[in-house]
């Protein structure tokens, strides 16, 4: 099947990782994976990534979770669009967390910088700024909080509630996303 969408969730594989902010896209990949997913999740070495075929309003779509590491998101990305013969401008959406957004928050934008996500740096670096993202909104650290060390930490009892709200409502953002 070839997609006609990419929906690439960030985060970092391992399970020291799971249940942190940074990783609010592969989580957010998730949701989408237990509503729409069509197959079981396969790791493909070629792409260097969790694949998934899923159907969102009987469209074909993959789902992606990279697992090259944030930092390298773009080279996993790039080899998936390089393969299926997409063009990102049109036939990727990528979910990310964002500390510039309150915690919950979610911000759909066509393009744009990557602003200090280095995740979204991978991929600016493959498709220039030209692509769209769904930014999920982790709130920011405390004052003098090294930002590393606290997105990569779990989450309270609190954030993950404002988060699973946010999920839940993923779903309809993407659907709509992919109507317009």
């Amino acid at each position: 099947m070839k997609p006609a969408l990419l929906i690439v969730g960030l985060g970092n594989p391992g399970k020291q990782y799971e249940g942190t902010r940074h990783n609010a896209g592969f989580q957010a990949i998730d949701t989408l994976s237990n509503l729409f997913g069509q197959s079981a999740w396969k790791e493909s070495g070629k792409f260097h990534a969790m694949v998934q075929e899923a159907r969102i309003v009987s469209i074909p779509v993959l789902l992606v979770k990279p697992l090259t590491f944030m930092n390298l998101s773009g080279d996993s990305v790039k080899k998936l669009v390089t393969f299926y013969k997409l063009n990102a401008a049109e036939n990727i959406l990528i979910l990310s967390d964002d500390i510039d957004l309150p915690l919950g928050t979610l911000r759909l934008k066509k393009k744009g910088s990557a602003g200090t996500h280095n995740g979204l740096k991978s991929l600016v670096e493959q498709f220039g700024e030209n692509f769209p993202r769904l930014r999920i909104g982790i709130g920011n650290p405390s004052k003098g909080e090294d930002l590393a060390t606290w997105v990569l930490s779990a989450m309270t009892a609190e954030e993950k509630m404002a988060l699973n709200t946010a999920y839940d409502e993923i779903p309809e953002v993407v659907t709509k996303f992919m109507m317009e």
